[in-house]
């Protein structure tokens, strides 16, 4: 693995992060990735529960090289979307600001301003409990959610944006915020192809499921 970063996650999000690997890929799956990332120390013994900031960013990056290098660069970008959208499911819909947002009185809001408020609350929790900065903001076409500094993307170099497990994770915040409406995100800038900072940019029209409103 790369050397550390000194830019950490608390256990619990990374924690979350192994749950929806193991969901994803199964037991074995989770311990062949996890050698390959040189992480054979976490095999058995997932982070703590707990909001300690020890899972170095430099990990993490080491985890989504492991899943391209064992499922290829296609296979590898769709096992780790799911395991984004498995994250935030299993995890981080219930961390922070965002546990409120299942009460009667958010979900009676009107979808944009729920979609709005809830990358608010997803950009506060990581820029609150981990080193990974990010913030919000939109136009009349597009929100758009920024990462400084993206651990997916930690010291590694790409012709094309790599952090597809916060693709994931994005769009099942958007599911999961607009009462089942799917949302096309994509990486639009990326610090692994030079870019300044990780941009995911998220047209304002969903583009399937929900239910009427």
């Amino acid at each position: 693995m790369r050397e550390p970063s000194g830019l950490y996650y608390p256990n619990r999000i990374a924690r979350y992060f192994f749950l929806a690997m193991e969901d994803v890929m199964g037991k074995n799956g989770l311990n062949v990735v996890l050698s390959l990332a040189g992480l054979d120390a976490y095999i058995g013994h997932p982070p703590e529960d707990n909001l300690a900031g020890e899972f170095d960013f430099a990990a993490m990056a080491a985890i989504q090289e492991a899943l391209e290098e064992m499922y290829g660069a296609r296979g590898g970008r769709g096992m780790a979307l799911r395991i984004g959208r498995a994250s935030f499911s299993q995890g981080l819909r219930t961390f922070g600001a965002l546990a409120g947002m299942n009460d009667a009185a958010f979900r009676a809001l009107p979808r944009d301003a729920r979609c709005r408020l809830g990358l608010m609350a997803l950009a506060n929790v990581y820029s609150s409990f981990s080193d990974q900065q990010s913030s919000f903001e939109e136009d009349q076409q597009c929100y758009r959610f920024i990462v400084q500094v993206s651990p997916m993307a930690w010291g590694r170099t790409s012709d094309k944006p790599v952090c597809h497990a916060l693709v994931g994770s994005l769009q099942e915040c958007m599911r999961w915020i607009s009462n089942g409406y799917e949302y096309y995100v994509h990486e639009s800038a990326c610090r692994a192809c030079g870019d300044e900072a990780c941009i995911f940019t998220i047209n304002k029209t969903p583009i399937g499921g929900g239910v009427r409103e």
